[in-house]
């Protein structure tokens, strides 16, 4: 079921892709407006980035095999960087066509038409786009959440090229109409860059704050509990939906294998309880209390990246 809500999520924003450029196409060609036609071409940009997203939430959900033992997860992060690539382009095109109407002049018509399809295709988009937030931070897709956000960041588009126009029509300044563009082009300039920023990160396994948190204590709760002695090397990452932990437990010296074993199995169980609803996968790595003495210098931030991170953060 979860495969299918996401699936079912990406083919209505594909087909919405569509309407939303035939009709954004249509605006433009009614009304000439700068504003509207770098409304328009977010959205060439936006059915583009939507086919890829519908190819890598498919592959995405491929099961591991023996090419790829963690998986086909990854792909999401290049999707959201592509996509993020495409919107950067596509800002430029707007910024330039917005600076030629500046130069040249522009010769408006049908203002209110174009307004009216602009708004109706913007209050679809603004229901699209909550509801592939809404699936995609359900599920933790990278996938549909960076189409998401893609897709509201069309709706602000959509109502800045509104006011612009509309600011045409109360004041008969034409002008208006390719500085609108201009600020649009800009604000999708910052959108993309954010997109590829947000896949940068996911493929070079970032470190986020709340997750190593929650690990951390977590893990501490488990030793105040008495099931384990310490811990060390502890490493996360999120690859789209699944997160992965890996971590050295420390355990009483006496204790026999079998019994050592069920202590970290519990405590991986009590991990896995911290992240509802999602796939975890740890592996641990069962290691004697005194091991410590392996280790005069301690463990550097290097040795133990989220730990050090977190002591960086409350000093």
């Amino acid at each position: 079921m979860r495969r299918d809500a996401r699936q079912i999520a990406m083919t209505i924003s594909l087909l919405t892709s569509v309407v939303m450029l035939v009709g954004k196409l249509m605006a433009y060609f009614l009304t000439h407006s700068a504003a509207i036609l770098s409304d328009a071409a977010e959205s060439v940009v936006h059915g583009v980035a939507t086919g890829l997203a519908a190819f890598a939430l498919w592959y995405a959900s491929r099961p591991a095999d023996v090419e790829h033992p963690y998986g086909h997860g990854r792909i999401a992060y290049f999707s959201a960087g592509f996509e993020g690539a495409l919107v950067f382009a596509a800002s430029i095109a707007v910024l330039y066509n917005a600076g030629v109407g500046l130069i040249r002049g522009v010769e408006l018509h049908n203002l209110g038409v174009g307004m009216g399809i602009s708004g109706g295709l913007a209050a679809i988009n603004l229901g699209l786009g909550w509801g592939l937030l809404r699936v995609g931070r359900r599920y933790n897709s990278v996938v549909l959440m960076a189409n998401g956000k893609h897709v509201l960041s069309d709706v602000w588009t959509t109502a800045a090229a509104i006011v612009g126009v509309g600011l045409v029509m109360l004041t008969k300044l034409t002008w208006l109409d390719p500085a609108t563009g201009l600020v649009l082009g800009l604000y999708i300039m910052a959108s993309g860059l954010g997109l590829v920023r947000g896949s940068f990160a996911g493929l070079m396994d970032e470190i986020e704050p709340a997750l190593s948190e929650r690990l951390i204590r977590g893990l501490r709760t488990e030793m105040s509990g008495g099931r384990i002695v310490d811990f060390h090397q502890l490493r996360c990452r999120r690859v789209n939906d699944e997160l992965w932990v890996d971590v050295h437990v420390l355990v009483p010296g006496e204790l026999r294998i079998d019994a050592a074993h069920t202590r970290v199995t519990e405590v991986e169980e009590a991990i896995r309880r911290l992240f509802p609803g999602e796939t975890v996968r740890i592996n641990s790595h069962l290691e004697p209390a005194d091991h410590e003495r392996a280790h005069p210098g301690g463990h550097d931030g290097l040795t133990d990246p989220l730990l050090a991170a977190a002591r960086r953060r409350t000093e």
